[in-house]
């Protein structure tokens, strides 16, 4: 039995899922789950442009369960964190190899807010 090769028709559509959660502390936190890829990169960066759009105080993008992060969707975090500026508190949640490894290869765990967990995020001061 073979598996389908990434591009191949037989080869089911990426998939990712991007939930909105607002906090009573004023923080708005945005659960993505599936992979970040070329396809499904627009759809992240789409709902993460319009919660800036609020200018919430603090902006958690928690991406504990996403399994795949291409360069795609690093742009996208990249875009977003300079979109946020001085006005948005912008953190990402990563600590798997999917999500983490690629920061640290690419030099953004440096450039970005990065934590372990939701909750470490949500209470940093």
């Amino acid at each position: 039995m073979t598996s389908p090769v990434p591009g191949d028709p037989s080869d089911p559509a990426p998939t990712l899922t991007v939930n909105v959660e607002k906090r009573q502390s004023g923080a708005v936190v945005l659960r993505v789950s599936g992979e970040i890829d070329l396809v499904t990169a627009p759809r992240l960066e789409e709902s993460v442009t319009r919660v800036l759009a609020q200018r919430p105080e603090i902006l958690v993008v928690d991406l504990t369960d996403v399994h795949f992060l291409a360069s795609a969707g690093l742009s996208v975090l990249v875009a977003a964190h300079n979109q946020a500026g001085e006005n948005t508190d912008m953190r990402l949640v990563a600590s798997g190899s999917a999500t983490l490894r690629p920061m640290e290869l690419t030099g953004l765990a440096q450039a970005l807010q990065l934590y372990p967990t939701l909750r470490e995020a949500l209470t940093d001061a």
